[in-house]
């Protein structure tokens, strides 16, 4: 076989294994309407191996952050730094790394920490020997006020890039992405699509995610590994929290925000892994010190849409950690999954409670598939706003007591604030001690 013939080969043995094993969504009950048109972002510069392509960048502890980057040539793994344009005082080595998955077979991928870092400082970057192009990002405060920007199942849509462009106009400190990054489903070109689609945004701030089931690209005898081109392009902190899988980890921002991200499609019964990581890390947090806890995962616990009603991955996962998430006053918790948006009033074991955690589901970035649109009826009380279009949300933590929360809709291509609330942290609340 000729390198020329792989991507032909690829997509044949890969529509095989659609039809054969069915993509990993489930969803039943509903049907989608049909989604704006896909988008593939072809790589540039394909006569220069050394070009960096697909920068993203992501937190590793308080003062460094984690470069990455793919070429298609054996290029260093070096980023050079500084904080002044083409000045670079600065500059680290770190390690690649390439997959194979069926025929298809990955750049390769750079993975460089650098740092120490100065607080909400602009740097500029380049990466590796190639000198045509020049990277900057803003490192996060160290202390509050933060702003998060929030987007589930962002997928490579035109509504993902309305999405995209409502995002960079809000001035985020960090993005947290609540699993289902690319919808590349088995299909690997498209994973090299959404990095170079995501790259002016996520070159410029830090990206924390976690998986969703649209990264688990498992196929039975063929490729039984789950999550090899996730793990391989998404490398997370997960090392400086004890935990010791990248599905599931923690890390703080601004010295007041504790952020821990659950992994939805990893082991979590009392007797795994990350059960018994995830009680230890709560453990650890000091709410003096750390007023604010958010919780990250993929298939939410608490959802009146009619998909993906009775999933293990919800169910389940509700039983075996919510109380672990009550009992430490979590404030927050964000999902995706379901297409759409909805907020929670605080709960605990299904019923309002004040001192439980806001629980929001924010899948709504851009998926191929297209919105959830079907409620249950009528709209159980603990439920205080849902709403089946796309868009994104903004968390602005101002003070160790309050922030703020805003969902903005894509409402014709305009970002429009269409649910907003002020959220008093539990650590705050003398009643919920």
């Amino acid at each position: 076989m000729t390198m020329a013939n792989a991507p032909r080969l690829l997509a044949v043995v890969t529509m095989a294994a659609i039809c054969l094993l069915g993509l990993p969504d489930h969803a039943v009950g509903y049907k989608r309407p049909g989604p704006r048109g896909p988008v593939f972002v072809r790589r540039m510069h394909e006569s220069d191996p050394d070009f960096p392509e697909q920068v993203h960048i992501s937190l590793v502890g308080t003062d460094k952050i984690r470069v990455s980057w793919i070429t298609a040539g054996t290029a260093p793994s070096t980023v050079h730094y500084g904080t002044s344009p083409g000045s670079y005082n600065g500059s680290a080595r770190g390690r690649s790394s390439t997959y194979e998955y069926l025929v298809y077979y990955s750049g390769l991928i750079h993975d460089v920490v650098i740092g120490p870092l100065k607080p909400n400082t602009v740097y500029y970057y380049q990466c590796g020997s190639y000198s045509g192009q020049e990277f900057s990002f803003k490192t996060p405060p160290s202390s509050l006020p933060v702003k998060f920007a929030v987007v589930g199942d962002l997928g490579q849509t035109e509504w993902t890039t309305s999405t995209l462009k409502h995002i960079a106009g809000s001035d985020y400190d960090v993005l947290l992405l609540p699993g289902d990054l690319s919808y590349a489903d088995f299909y690997q070109p498209s994973w090299d699509s959404f990095g170079r689609l995501i790259q002016p945004l996520a070159s410029q701030r830090p990206w924390m995610v976690t998986q969703g089931n649209h990264e688990i690209e498992k196929i039975p005898l063929l490729h039984p590994t789950p999550f090899t081109a996730y793990n391989a392009r998404w490398h997370m902190p997960y090392e400086l929290s004890g935990s010791d899988s990248n599905l599931y980890y923690s890390f703080d921002v601004a010295g007041g925000v504790h952020v821990i991200m659950l992994g939805s499609y990893a082991d979590f019964d009392p007797t795994s892994d990350q059960y018994r990581w995830l009680r230890s890390d709560l453990a650890k947090v000091d709410r003096g010190r750390t007023p604010w806890l958010v919780v990250i995962i993929h298939a939410p616990w608490y959802n009146t849409n009619t998909a993906h009603q009775g999933e293990k991955e919800s169910v389940d996962m509700k039983a075996d950690m919510e109380g672990l998430l009550y009992e430490a006053r979590v404030d927050v918790v964000f999902a995706g999954h379901v297409h759409a948006y909805e907020r929670f009033d605080r709960v605990y074991n299904e019923r309002a409670n004040p001192c439980g955690p806001i629980h929001i589901t924010i899948g709504d970035g851009g998926n191929r598939e297209g919105l959830a649109k079907d409620y249950i009826t009528p709209k159980p009380k603990i439920s205080l706003f849902r709403e089946a279009s796309f868009g994104h949300g903004q968390l602005d933590v101002v003070n160790a007591s309050h922030a703020r929360w805003n969902w903005h809709r894509n409402d014709d291509d305009e970002s429009v604030t269409a649910d907003s609330i002020w959220i008093t942290s539990l650590s705050a609340n003398p009643h919920c001690g």
